[in-house]
């Protein structure tokens, strides 16, 4: 039988000191606001609200995040909150006196402990849940890249970022026959534990399936198959995936509906279009295989939407205009370095705004022969 290890908890005391020093509630709770107002209120009333005054704003919409609340809790979670403001609005004692009793009750205080009682019952299910996503995370983590794959005459730089504890996006590398190299990028329509399960059905067919195929048209209808017979009727996913060989500038491309990768030579930028719609939209697909030749120096960089759609706290998006100006500043970085400064120059806009869907990106470069150290 186990048992809880009362010593590890921490005194409560020496926690609230902690919290204390810790500071930051400024920030903290703009944060939280904004993922609030994020989480409950739909794109209608945010519109509707920006059309209001200050004073009629802060009670619309306190309605309206008190009513989503409310909303979202169980029928008997409801109801227990309904009893807990009636007892609480109309707070006095009720009494009982029987031959040799008397009792007496403050309602303030029983409707109090019923609130309570529905806040605890949340945060129950609100850890239950942190724990199953904190696992799903770790198992994501172990089918990720634990390093950057090394090829002769490349340099090769991956990130995936999720938004919330899980992610619908991935990166992966496939070690093929003849010195070939897979690469992989897939972004899952939507986010959150639907996305991550899809993902992680998607990256282990790829995987089983790869080196079956030396096609990649072929292995684009294949893959389209699968999750149209697997997957959820409104589920789709997008997908890039390359094949290249060591010491040789030419790639393998199969675009599925993903966003068109973009090749950086100088400060030239060129998008390479794709020509496929996404995984599991359509049983009729088809899918067709690019060729790109890639010059010393060059650059190809593959990314999810996550990059160009993500907000800062007024809500602008990052877009391809700001992306495709920075590509062009960093021109002649080496891969690491230039995915480590996109990557910053999105952190630096969006600031605390909240991330709004998960972000991953792949850097390829063609160097001097040899592999890149």
């Amino acid at each position: 039988m186990a048992t809880q290890d009362t010593a590890a908890e921490p005194k409560l005391g020496r926690l609230l000191l902690a919290d204390v020093r810790h500071g930051d509630f400024k920030r903290t709770l703009r944060r939280d606001w904004s993922e609030l107002k994020e989480f409950y209120l739909d794109q209608e009333r945010k519109t509707r609200l920006q059309g209001m005054g200050k004073f009629k704003r802060f009670f619309v919409m306190a309605w309206w995040l008190i009513k989503s609340l409310f909303l979202k809790l169980t029928p008997v979670r409801r109801v227990l909150v309904v009893i807990s403001c009636v007892l609480v609005i109309q707070s006095g004692t009720i009494g009982f006196a029987g031959s040799n009793v008397n009792v007496t009750s403050d309602t303030g205080k029983a409707g109090f402990i019923i609130l309570l009682f529905v806040l605890m019952l949340e945060l129950k299910d609100k850890m239950t849940a942190q724990s199953e996503l904190a696992a799903g995370r770790v198992v994501q983590r172990a089918l990720m890249p634990k390093r950057n794959p090394v090829v002769a005459g490349w340099e090769i730089w991956m990130i995936a970022q999720p938004a919330n504890e899980v992610s619908g996006d991935f990166v992966d590398y496939l070690a093929l026959d003849g010195e070939r190299l897979g690469l992989a990028l897939g972004d899952v329509a939507g986010k959150g534990l639907k996305a991550a399960l899809l993902m992680v059905k998607l990256q282990a067919t790829l995987r089983a399936l790869a080196a079956e195929f030396d096609s990649l048209a072929e292995l684009g209808a294949k893959l389209n198959a699968i999750l149209r017979r697997d997957g959820l009727p409104d589920s789709f996913a997008s997908l890039v995936y390359l094949e290249l060989q060591p010491d040789s500038g030419s790639v393998r491309l199969l675009n599925a509906g993903h966003m068109p990768p973009l090749r950086l030579s100088d400060f030239k930028l060129e998008e390479i279009a794709q020509h496929a719609t996404a995984l599991g939209l359509t049983p009729e697909a088809t899918f067709v295989e690019q060729r790109v030749e890639l010059q010393r120096g060059e650059t190809l960089l593959i990314y999810s939407d996550g990059l160009t759609e993500a907000r800062n706290e007024a809500g602008d998006f990052f877009g391809e205009e700001r992306l495709f100006a920075l590509l062009r500043s960093l021109a002649g970085l080496q891969a690491a370095e230039m995915g480590a400064r996109i990557i910053a120059a999105i952190a630096a806009f969006v600031g605390e705004a909240p991330a709004h869907d998960d972000l991953s990106m792949l850097v390829l470069q063609r160097t001097a022969a040899g592999p890149h150290q």
